[in-house]
């Protein structure tokens, strides 16, 4: 069956939304499994599966003003013109005081939205990885060094990266010098859900905050669908358990690296119903 092309129950004008939906379909410095460009299309049809109703905050996203402005044209480019063109768009976003919400692509999408950000921003990264390579496969902005980029831009000592599982020995040791704030998996499991976000909270206290999710921070068998999956993750609701303490700080947010062709649709519908809670717990906070 055939939806139509856009995110369901988008359909506020530009103008008077305050939510902004926006594809970005980049793959070009994957690593193991090519194909996230295809998931701004993926997700917005599973997003048609869904009740405008959301029973945990009790909104209907038919109430909230979202719209979905399509994919940028940047599919072809080489990573540094990709970079620029998002920047760009995000702060046109920004200077129309709305809210960005990017659909990748690619977890090195993040760097170009972030760039569009003031310096005092605050991120949330919630990824099986630690993305803080200084460059992966002879290339500085593969998706592979997304955190030591935004580091580059903003105060390291205002990202928090939770749920890794899988980093270089290298990596891990420069992100330890460097005082990068991260919370592994096993922590995470150790000492509770509640200790690690209280723990990230006090890191990142009341500042404004862009939240960036690469879909492999979840459990390869809720979201099988991924370009470099790592078993032992969270689940969908220790995801959902994590963000909302952060809502009233969320000042933007991405769902980055599902990959469509590995899986029969279930981690394009997780995203999607994420991308429909995450919206929702933002407006009702």
């Amino acid at each position: 069956m055939n939806f139509p092309p856009y995110f369901a129950d988008a359909e506020t004008d530009y103008k008077h939304a305050q939510y902004i939906i926006y594809g970005i379909p980049y793959d070009a410095t994957s690593t193991y499994r090519p194909g996230a460009q295809k998931a701004p299309t993926a997700i917005r049809q599973a997003s048609w599966n869904f009740e405008t109703y959301d029973l945990r905050t009790k909104k209907d996203l038919t109430d909230i003003p979202i719209h979905d402005y399509g994919d940028l044209n940047v599919k072809k480019l080489p990573t540094n013109k990709m970079l620029n063109h998002v920047t760009q768009f995000t702060k046109k976003i920004l200077n129309d005081n709305k809210t960005p919400i990017a659909i990748g692509g690619e977890h090195s999408i993040t760097q170009g939205i972030l760039t569009a950000y003031p310096k005092d921003i605050a991120v949330l990264s919630l990824d099986a990885h630690i993305d803080y390579r200084q460059s992966y496969e002879n290339n500085k902005n593969n998706h592979a060094c997304v955190i030591k980029r935004l580091s580059e831009h903003i105060n390291i000592n205002n990202i928090a990266v939770l749920g890794i599982r899988s980093a270089e020995k290298e990596e891990l040791n420069n992100a330890q010098q460097h005082n990068l704030f991260y919370q592994d998996i096993y922590t995470i499991k150790k000492n509770g859900l509640q200790h690690t976000i209280q723990k990230t909270k006090k890191h990142l206290k009341n500042k404004p905050l862009y939240l960036t999710i690469d879909i492999d921070v979840l459990d390869p068998a809720y979201a099988p669908a991924t370009s470099t999956p790592e078993p032992f993750g969270l689940t969908p609701f220790e995801l959902i358990d994590i963000i909302e303490p952060f809502s009233t700080q969320i000042t933007g947010f991405d769902i980055m690296e599902v990959c469509p062709p590995y899986d029969h649709g279930q981690t394009a519908l997780l995203a999607a119903k994420l991308l429909r809670t995450i919206i929702s717990i933002i407006h009702n906070s």
